[in-house]
């Protein structure tokens, strides 16, 4: 289980960091609204095929994951002991706060993460850069050829999720659906070539080398754009032209972090990414289980001091900034103390 120290883990970058926790911090606002009813566009995510701002997040952190995969190797039984930890966490957040195991979704964000993290630190561990291009190329072509054997949508007939029904009893699966999970196994597979890409970008991370970051980050956006029209961008189905897109897209936002942009206050979020993910989220599930006069607390909190005085969107969006804000506080405090979570 995760543990606290007071020693800041080594070898830290601090754009990344800073471009982690402006991640973690993007993640809060746009899975935290007043309202779901009341959103501004590019906080939603996209329906089915497209993109929007907020389907960048996730690809974010697994890019993120792959870099420091390769700043800050462990050998394989540490490697496989984290990633189950990250699993494990996921698992207890998806259950929580009731524990009903006979309906515990298996898959999530963090599970993803914990497998994603196994498979492709220790292809890292074993493998030459050039076998890693291979394999990265392997996996986003034959993850095209695999669900072009079926339709892309609607959702439910999808390859992947039919795989998902295969493979995970219904009881299990993600609840706002039931016929698939947007986490689910056979869409994980490309989302380790979302991490091998981090590692591969690890060397000019670590060199600081913004033109090369930039270039290849460029080149990543416009080749995913073009994959795009055969082979749609999907953050559900994490198609191969979302993985292109998205690790581009994460390479040109880290240059530009390196360059100039600063690494307070995002930084709080981005040494104890854990925390926040999970504080935050059974936070959430308690704000929302907790009653005052007949309404969940974060209704009550957002009718009451937000809904009145603004309009709905504006509203809305403050109250998942409030709720970001009372994060930053907790973690600052943490910082300040030098106390991070990890596993």
């Amino acid at each position: 289980m995760p543990v606290t120290d007071n020693q800041q883990p080594p070898t830290r970058i601090a754009a990344l960091d800073a471009f982690r926790g402006f991640t973690v911090a993007a993640m809060l606002v746009v899975n935290n609204p007043g309202t779901w009813s009341a959103i501004y566009a590019p906080l939603r995510h996209a329906e089915w095929h497209g993109w929007t701002p907020a389907d960048l997040i996730f690809p974010f952190f697994l890019f993120i994951v792959g870099i420091t995969t390769e700043l800050a190797p462990k050998e394989p039984r540490g490697i496989v002991r984290r990633g189950l930890l990250i699993v494990l966490c996921g698992l207890l957040l998806n259950a929580f706060p009731w524990f009903r195991l006979g309906e515990l979704r298996y898959f999530g964000v963090l599970q993803r993460i914990g497998i994603v993290y196994i498979v492709a630190a220790l292809l890292a561990y074993r493998l030459s850069r050039r076998a890693l291009i291979g394999v990265t190329v392997a996996i986003l072509l034959g993850y095209w050829a695999v669900l072009s054997l079926g339709p892309l949508e609607p959702p439910e007939a999808t390859v992947a999720a039919q795989v998902d029904r295969a493979l995970i009893p219904e009881a299990h699966l993600w609840k706002q659906a039931k016929t698939w999970d947007p986490e689910g196994p056979l869409s994980t597979i490309p989302a380790v070539a979302t991490a091998l890409l981090g590692v591969l970008a690890a060397g000019w991370v670590r060199e600081r080398n913004v033109k090369m970051l930039t270039i290849a980050g460029a080149a990543g956006v416009a080749a995913g754009l073009a994959w795009g029209l055969v082979f749609p961008i999907n953050k559900t189905l994490w198609t191969s032209s979302y993985v292109v897109f998205t690790a581009g897209f994460a390479g040109v936002i880290l240059a530009l972090w390196i360059r100039m942009l600063p690494a307070k206050p995002f930084d709080a979020f981005g040494v104890n990414p854990l925390l926040a993910f999970v504080g935050t989220g059974m936070m959430a599930r308690l704000l929302g289980i907790i009653k005052v006069d007949g309404v969940s607390l974060q209704a009550f909190t957002y009718r009451t001091f937000y809904k009145p005085y603004l309009p709905p969107k504006l509203a809305s969006l403050l109250w998942a900034l409030t709720f970001v804000l009372v994060w930053y506080a907790i973690l600052l405090v943490l910082q300040k103390r030098r106390v991070y979570v990890r596993v």
